[in-house]
């Protein structure tokens, strides 16, 4: 007589949750060691500033400079991670930042004050990326070629306004934000304006659907498109995102450099894609995060503080940056085929 068949035995929790689980602990893992590698090679940098320079690197005068620096192309770095992240691209950050800097210091915008200004460069900011997003998402052109010839009109349009010439601006409520004695506790308001917007996009990203969508975006638009999510509409909010932060990076470049010149934010684009890619932004979207590209745009700036420092040209800076450039794209290849 033959025995009646055992019934199948029940999954185990060992196949069930946990493997679910499991990637999602790995890539948390994986975020949390590039970090810790960001946070070394920093204090690595800042060790060697401090041998080679031990009177001047480590100044309260030039930490402050360092930050200060780092706060106007930080900014622009945070709309670009977004972008970024979401498979997407933008060559026009810094055209947009000059173009919005030229049109808030015209002589016409200065009689509104500091208000005035502010708004006038976020509005600019704003416009360009809702221009770049209209293109892209619901004009169906890459983005490669959308903001490069944004990049192409805006440097146009601002030669146009400033005709090659500097507009001092001449508010003092805007050239005292700069002063000495507008720092609180010692730290200078436009590092405290980079210490909010990179909050605002750490929770942005991390802590609500946007920052969700924009990730499905970049990783598999079609699956997201099947999930849901408006993918065209998506996009348009990063590039308006991305417009906004160009717009305030104006604004703290007016407030630094006292002036608004068609030259501003030259080659903006390179280094917030490279702080980007540094704090392991993937250029094919889907996945990085505002902390690692934070880190990624204090240690360029920290690097170039050091080349200056030590009185090293301008060329092998540049050709630092585009070492570090490719050497993190080559990391980030090495990591994504072991994921």
């Amino acid at each position: 007589m033959t025995q009646p068949a055992s019934p199948p035995r029940p999954a185990t929790s060992k196949s069930g949750p946990a493997d679910g689980a499991s990637p999602l602990r790995t890539l948390s893992a994986r975020a949390d060691l590039r970090t810790l590698s960001l946070l070394g090679v920093l204090a690595v940098l800042v060790l060697i500033g401090g041998i080679t320079q031990p009177d001047s690197f480590l100044d309260t005068d030039n930490v402050q400079l360092i930050l200060t620096q780092a706060s106007v192309i930080g900014v622009v770095t945070v709309g670009m991670t977004f972008v970024i992240i979401s498979g997407g691209i933008d060559l026009s950050v810094g055209a947009i930042v000059a173009l919005a800097s030229v049109w808030a210091t015209t002589v016409a915008t200065q009689e509104y004050g500091v208000a005035g200004i502010l708004f006038t460069a976020v509005i600019v900011g704003m416009a360009c990326g809702l221009v770049n997003g209209m293109l892209i998402a619901y004009g169906g052109m890459v983005p490669f070629i959308a903001t490069l010839a944004m990049l192409a009109s805006g440097r146009g349009l601002a030669l146009e306004i400033t005709d090659g010439k500097t507009q001092m601006v001449t508010v003092d409520g805007v050239l005292k934000l700069g002063e000495r004695d507008s720092y609180i506790l010692g730290i200078p308001p436009l590092v405290l304006v980079f210490a909010a917007v990179t909050v605002v996009g750490w929770l942005l990203l991390n802590r609500t659907t946007f920052g969700r969508r924009s990730v499905a975006v970049g990783g598999n638009a079609e699956a997201a498109r099947l999930a849901g999510i408006d993918v065209r509409r998506q996009r348009l909010y990063l590039y308006l995102l991305s417009g906004l932060c160009c717009g305030i990076a104006a604004f703290m470049l007016i407030v630094l450099s006292g002036s608004g010149q068609n030259t501003n934010g030259n080659l903006y684009e390179l280094d917030a894609i490279a702080a980007a890619i540094i704090g392991g932004t993937l250029l094919s979207g889907g996945r990085g995060t505002i902390t690692g590209s934070v880190l990624g745009v204090l240690i360029f700036i920290t690097i170039q503080n050091i080349f200056a420092l030590n009185n090293l040209e301008t060329a092998v800076q540049q050709i630092a940056k585009g070492a570090i450039i490719v050497a993190a794209v080559l990391v980030q290849r090495r990591t994504s085929s072991h994921t």
